[in-house]
């Protein structure tokens, strides 16, 4: 008998839009390899969720993204529930949503990332802003929502109308280009750089088509490649990650090769969309995205 599996896409975070297309998306692939496949669009009410998942699917395949999709709130309902679920459990989940409890987590492993600060809105009449250019990002939000570079000259007043909560993180600007790798079976897949044709890789640049061109291999030297893969495995061992991770980096070559790499963080619920890097990642590897989902559903698992 096939084995059923009920894809969570859709949700209510700022991210629904992308979820709903890695859901589908994934969903397809999953009907293609011969599951028993349903769709639920994640209700924010817990009894209408809870009915969704009743009676209990074999796994879920969690296709949701941002918070409460991948900060550990649906996988702890889902651990309850005793039901298997693909990618990382709460702590790993967490851990990684949480960009500056992640940070202390890579800097204690070795792999560098840029120096920051949390700033709190409450505090920010006596806060001491850093000189741009500097960036400001939520704390806990995902797909690049909410960041901002800060240049010479720009208005620095943003942190007073924050919209992402009470707190928000301001870290210096590296300059360079942007990187990302895919982990697979606490595997590196490869290393793709993202080069926008406009601006720097915001939410727009990630999620419209054309509006990023994407390099797979990255032209970089292979020792820069061989240790970006390498700090991307020692990241999602060291945040008890399992599945499917993507880690991104800031690579400063701008004086001179072989740089410097500095992770940015750990994706636990990476985009599955047509212009998501870790399918494109895989298929470079030579595993096609069917069998790339199949992976994941196989090697659900949950902390009941």
């Amino acid at each position: 008998m096939a084995k059923s599996v009920t894809v969570l896409m859709g949700g209510w975070s700022v991210e629904r839009d992308v979820s709903l297309d890695s859901g589908t998306a994934c969903a397809d692939a999953l009907e293609q390899s011969g599951y028993n496949v349903t769709r639920v669009d994640a209700p924010r009410d817990i009894h209408k969720l809870i009915a969704a998942l009743t009676p209990t699917p074999d796994v879920v395949f969690n296709a949701l993204h941002g918070r409460f999709g991948e900060d550990g709130s649906i996988q702890g309902l889902l651990d309850i529930m005793a039901v298997p679920y693909t990618n990382s459990g709460v702590v790993a989940s967490a851990l990684a949503m949480h960009k500056q409890q992640a940070k202390t987590i890579f800097t204690a492993h070795g792999i560098p990332c840029p120096e920051g600060q949390v700033y709190y809105r409450e505090n920010l009449s006596n806060a001491v802003l850093p000189e741009p250019p500097y960036v400001v990002k939520p704390v806990n939000e995902g797909s690049s929502i909410g960041v901002h570079i800060i240049r010479s000259g720009d208005n620095r007043s943003l942190l007073e109308d924050w919209p992402y909560g009470g707190a928000a993180l301001v870290e210096p600007y590296i300059p360079g280009r942007e990187l990302t790798v895919a982990v697979m079976d606490d595997q590196a897949l490869g290393v793709t750089e993202l080069c926008p044709l406009k601006g720097f890789y915001d939410y727009e640049a990630k999620y419209t088509d054309g509006k990023t061109e994407h390099l797979c291999p990255a032209p970089i030297p292979s020792i820069v490649a061989e240790q970006a893969k390498a700090y991307a495995v020692i990241a999602h061992k060291a945040l008890g990650c399992r599945g499917v991770t993507r880690a991104d980096f800031r690579y400063d070559d701008t004086k001179g090769s072989p740089g410097a790499l500095s992770m940015l963080e750990v994706n636990t619920q990476p985009g599955m969309t047509p212009l998501s890097l870790v399918p494109e990642q895989a298929a470079h590897a030579g595993v096609e995205f069917t069998r790339l989902v199949g992976w994941m559903v196989e090697n659900a698992s949950c902390d009941a």
